[in-house]
């Protein structure tokens, strides 16, 4: 991504310095942030966004300013952390963030990230599925996964074991691209029995936080970031999930964010659920990866969705 244009430095430490005040509310930072001028007012300690989290994370701010220098040094702490890794750092400031994930209605205001993130990610789907998988569930995400690198697509997933892993390896066995979003800071690697995957991943693609560097795994984590899993693709396809599972809530969620929802046609015959979502929620049931693909846009038409509603967003505001 060496071709983009990133924002100032000074804007991308001050966006994090804001980040490290307790209680402000991340989401409306990064939407705030978007917005012309929307750095300065929260510099500033104002809020535009007339919401529940918008008043509150304004009165989180203003007593909060005058602490700004050493925010940014403990920010810039961070980012210094990372680097010794080798992790990189994007905002909603710049325009390398991911298209797809800037338009949804949760946006985090920064990834750490190794690897590379190319444009071309903007055509990626998220293969997700239990923990405990069965061998049909492994074979079917295989399966799917490999060949969607065969249509050039870039597959997302969790790192997570079962279904995660198998999408994961399929993809780096065909010599495609996958995208691991994780639910800890980037130095640490979770499960740790991944941690080889993981630098096969970064080899061929990228893992991807949106969590201070040092985070730990908590049960907060996870549907955060499943939040941005689904958020950094055009959809997610689940191969193996149950009612309580994290794939189920992800679904969910990419239905709410206005993304698809793609259900193998085993869950819907297995799972009251599935069935429930194709028939109440809009989700799409699927027999081959062309029933995937055919939903797919290319990079370009997602750049130029997110500019418009990018754009809409501002004008309601």
């Amino acid at each position: 991504m060496a071709t983009e244009t990133q924002a100032g430095g000074q804007d991308r430490l001050s966006l994090l310095a804001l980040c490290t005040i307790k209680d402000v509310n991340w989401n409306v930072l990064a939407r705030e942030a978007q917005r012309p001028e929307g750095l300065a007012r929260l510099l500033a300690g104002n809020v535009a966004e007339d919401s529940r989290d918008g008043r509150s994370t304004a009165a989180q701010l203003a007593p909060a300013l005058d602490s700004l220098p050493e925010r940014r040094e403990r920010a810039q702490g961070e980012i210094d952390i990372a680097a010794e890794i080798g992790a990189h750092l994007v905002t909603v400031l710049d325009d390398a963030y991911p298209s797809n994930l800037r338009v949804i209605p949760k946006p985090p205001p920064f990834l750490f990230y190794r690897g590379e993130l190319n444009r071309d990610d903007a055509r990626s789907v998220a293969v997700v599925g239990t923990r405990r998988a069965s061998t049909e569930g492994i074979d079917q995400a295989v399966k799917l996964a490999s060949l969607l690198v065969r249509d050039g697509v870039t597959v997302i997933s969790g790192l997570a074991k079962g279904i995660d892993t198998a999408a994961h390896s399929a993809v780096l066995d065909c010599g495609g691209r996958t995208i691991a979003v994780i639910g800890t800071g980037i130095l640490q690697v979770y499960p740790r029995e991944n941690a080889e995957l993981a630098e096969r991943i970064v080899e061929r693609g990228a893992i991807v936080s949106q969590f201070w560097p040092s985070a730990p795994p908590t049960r907060y984590s996870f549907p955060m970031r499943n939040e941005v899993m689904s958020g950094i693709s055009q959809g997610t396809a689940v191969i193996e999930a149950s009612s309580t599972s994290g794939a189920k809530m992800q679904a969910r969620i990419a239905l709410e964010q206005g993304k698809r929802a793609f259900l193998m046609s085993s869950l819907v015959t297995s799972e009251e659920w599935a069935k429930s979502y194709l028939e109440k929620r809009g989700a799409i049931e699927v027999n081959s990866v062309d029933d995937v693909v055919k939903w797919l846009r290319s990079p370009e038409q997602v750049e130029m969705q997110s500019s418009q509603r990018s754009q809409l967003a501002l004008e309601l505001v």
